[in-house]
């Protein structure tokens, strides 16, 4: 018999065009790398707590080992959710290749997302900050993986991740000839970007590498 395949709905941000023309216009580096990508944009897939669950699982590691070590632990339950994580085995949890701290910081996870202790059903109505307040929370998430949350499962179009060091060197060597940068002059180059700071660090993500980021 057939493993039944989860359905994943995979969601693009209405504002993408218009972001797109104010960047080209305002910022002379935009004007040229997003010509460069053609119609490639951000997009969205699955959910809130398998998207923050997968970013725990990925912490220090290698992207290939943390799909090796997701796709063990994602056989474990029936189906992954926050009520099902909680059922599951530290022994087996340990198995699929988690350290002791990961499964913990997994564990944390499930039992805000079960507990109701995060407004999950209110994020679209939130501010930002105050759902990254929420997030930072939960043991394992700082404030650059809540971004990452922001940016691609919420599709937030204003986000600027100053910790994010794939924006760091691509502000670098796109605006300053490969100097190092500080956080003041990477907040002075986005200052042209804002409403669309999550879109111009989308293209100078791409700047570095052609293959677009997923989470």
């Amino acid at each position: 018999m057939m493993a039944r395949q989860e359905k994943i709905t995979i969601a693009t941000p209405a504002y993408w065009a218009e972001a797109c023309k104010h960047l080209v216009k305002k910022d002379r580096v935009m004007k040229r790398l997003i010509p460069q990508l053609g119609d490639a944009c951000l997009q969205s897939r699955g959910d809130a707590f398998i998207t923050l669950a997968r970013s725990i699982v990925g912490q220090q590691i290698s992207v290939k080992a943390a799909q090796s070590v997701w796709d063990r632990f994602a056989l474990l339950p029936r189906k992954i959710s926050p009520a099902n994580v909680l059922k599951l085995k530290v022994d087996d949890m340990r198995a699929a290749g988690l350290s002791a701290r990961k499964i913990e910081y997994l564990v944390d996870l499930a039992l805000h997302f079960d507990s109701g202790a995060l407004h999950v059903n209110q994020w679209a109505e939130m501010e930002d900050e105050v759902i990254i307040e929420e997030l930072v929370a939960i043991r394992g998430i700082g404030r650059w993986t809540a971004e990452m949350f922001l940016i691609f499962h919420l599709m937030r179009p204003n986000v600027l991740p100053l910790d994010d060091v794939g924006l760091i060197n691509g502000i670098s060597h796109n605006y300053f000839s490969g100097e190092a940068v500080s956080r003041s002059e990477v907040r002075e180059v986005a200052a042209a970007w804002a409403p669309y700071c999550s879109v111009a660090t989308w293209y100078i993500w791409r700047s570095l590498d052609p293959l677009p980021v997923e989470y």
